[in-house]
């Protein structure tokens, strides 16, 4: 099964904690301190999308339930069903 992360970045407060947690998908912008999904597509509204795998999951999840302001979601592609 694979997975997307949503990540609502306009509402970001740059914590850092996604990137503490999982460096290999999140950094911190130098331009505004708020966290960046690596290699991913920014919508129009500012939101970030990447796919992540089964092997993914667990790490992003952990980094989702970090944030303070709920703005990293894992939704299950296919279903559509939001994790978190």
């Amino acid at each position: 099964m694979s997975y997307k992360i949503s990540h609502d970045r306009p509402n970001c407060i740059g914590c850092t904690a996604c990137a503490n947690i999982a460096p290999k998908f999140w950094e911190m912008s130098d331009m505004d301190g708020q966290a960046d999904l690596v290699d991913s597509k920014t919508l129009e509204d500012g939101h970030m999308e990447r796919e992540i795998t089964d092997e993914e999951f667990e790490t992003n999840m952990d980094a989702a339930q970090s944030c303070p302001v709920n703005v990293i979601h894992l939704i299950k592609i296919g279903s559509g069903e939001k994790l978190i």
